[in-house]
């Protein structure tokens, strides 16, 4: 059996002029019966609008800059995967190779754990040379001594190997630590891009009235339509300066975009024009689940392992698509021993006269996760229904952390995820209307129209990427 919908349409109906549907355009003088109409409109879509995502789990914060730069912290111990040995089985002394660039951070007569990679052997050692100081090939190389009389268990190049240092051992009388590590931060930025919108309609069109009685989500009403379209721009600029946040990309240094926003006297700042909304920096920086939603608790498990190697966050909050939340509300009830002989889940103290509850608001397995649905990922019009590139859920920690402000020179407690919009004590961008023209109580110039601007300046700050988790098909 297959559900037949109805159609929806996706050709706005906001246009510069009145549409025929807004009057009695065919009412006939002739005609001796008299059409009854309902002139209150009817509300078939509900409320429309998709803003209140970032309401809900951001905030709003001044930026008196171009560019908004922080740092946050590195890991705190190193280890290496993908090291080659180079030694026969058995050895008493091994080299071992770090793979890609850069210098080996390990220090001599520390300790190492080795693992191979393959599963067949481990062992520890203390590290008796480390790169050129100590006369090896190069500054990717160190040399270990087992601890154990049987020497090393991994055989020459066959196998890769994983190593990290777990503390260090010295001689009586040897002299200290050679060398020191500098902690490593890792620094990320974002621009305030500029975002507009307008309304306009003539004199002649304000002093026209309808028959309908119109309504907004905002809760203007009457019968001037001209109120009723100003107040769905400024709805849909809202929905705007929200989708932006969360899905625009930086322009690429050779994207013709780039090109085109770029003032041919400015200087281009680097990282491209544009800023990164969240889904692109949770995919560049954090944990992508693809291949279809995760529907047991070990897909779960595979999510909560990630978490783990990352700031192990405790509570944490999942903003899913409609498929998304009935998988999950599916898998919760599956653990129900009775569920397979009935609907005992959700409500398990059931009766005739209540409501069946077959929906979860959240679970704990491992860490603590809250189910939210996000109207944006379900409407019809922007990511509902969408094939290729879809956005099913997003997994966002709770909470604040705690990131070194470059503009202000201070560790600061912000949220992880959180808006800048352009501020000081001259000029506030975070929302910015203004009336022009001659028509509407506007005075500015000999145009016979009221032009209604829209403006805002703003960024979205994704800090502690790495602690979340976007989910694709």
């Amino acid at each position: 059996m297959s559900l037949n919908t109805p159609g929806y349409s996706l050709t706005p109906s906001s246009v510069k002029a009145a549409l025929p549907t807004n009057y009695l355009t065919d009412f006939n003088f002739l005609n001796q019966y008299l059409p009854d109409t309902y002139e209150q409109e009817f509300e078939r879509y509900g409320n429309r609008s998709v803003a209140s995502f970032l309401r809900n789990v951001s905030a709003e914060i001044p930026s008196a800059s171009d560019l908004i730069k922080w740092s946050e912290q590195g890991r705190l111990h190193t280890k290496y995967t993908a090291v080659v040995p180079d030694s026969v089985l058995g050895s008493d002394t091994a080299l071992f190779s770090i793979a890609g660039s850069g210098v080996c951070v390990f220090r001599k007569n520390q300790t190492v754990f080795l693992s191979s990679e393959s599963g067949t052997a481990s062992a520890k050692a203390v590290i008796s040379k480390v790169g050129l100081g100590d006369l090896l090939a190069d500054d990717q190389q160190f040399e270990v001594k087992f601890y154990t009389a049987a020497g090393s268990p991994f055989t020459q190049t066959i196998e890769t190997v994983t190593a990290f240092v777990y503390g260090s051992e010295f001689k009586k009388g040897a002299v200290g630590m050679s060398g020191s590590l500098e902690a490593q931060n890792s620094f990320f930025d974002v621009k305030p891009i500029i975002i507009k919108d307008k309304y306009s309609v003539s004199g002649s069109d304000m002093a026209q009235i309808g028959w309908v009685e119109v309504t907004t989500e905002n809760g203007a009403t009457g019968y001037l339509w001209y109120l009723k379209s100003e107040h769905e721009t400024r709805l849909r600029f809202e929905d705007y300066m929200e989708m932006m946040m969360v899905e625009h990309v930086k322009a690429e240094a050779s994207s013709a975009a780039l090109a085109y926003l770029t003032q041919s006297d400015s200087n281009v700042q680097p990282g491209g024009a544009g800023t990164q909304g969240l889904f692109a920096a949770v995919e560049e920086r954090g944990s992508t689940w693809s291949g279809g939603n995760p529907t047991t608790l070990s897909d779960f498990d595979a999510v909560v392992n990630r978490l783990d190697k990352q700031g192990a966050i405790a509570e944490n909050t999942l903003f899913v698509n409609r498929e998304f939340s009935f998988d999950i509300d599916d898998m919760l009830g599956g653990v129900n021993a009775a569920f397979a002989g009935g609907t005992s889940f959700g409500l398990f103290d059931n009766d005739k006269e209540m409501a069946l509850n077959l929906g979860f608001t959240g679970f704990r397995r491992g860490y603590d996760f809250y189910k939210s649905d996000w109207k944006y990922l379900n409407d019809a019009t922007l990511r509902g229904g969408l094939t290729a590139g879809n956005v099913n859920g997003i997994l966002i920690p709770a909470g604040t952390t705690s990131v070194y402000d470059e503009v202000i020179g201070k560790n600061m407690k912000r949220p992880f995820l959180h808006v800048r919009y352009r501020a000081n004590e001259a000029e506030n961008r975070k929302l910015k209307t203004w009336t022009t023209g001659s028509a509407g109580g506007a005075a500015t110039s000999d145009l016979d129209a009221m032009e209604v601007q829209f403006l805002s300046e703003r960024a979205l700050c994704t800090l502690g990427a790495n602690n979340f988790v976007i989910f694709k098909d």
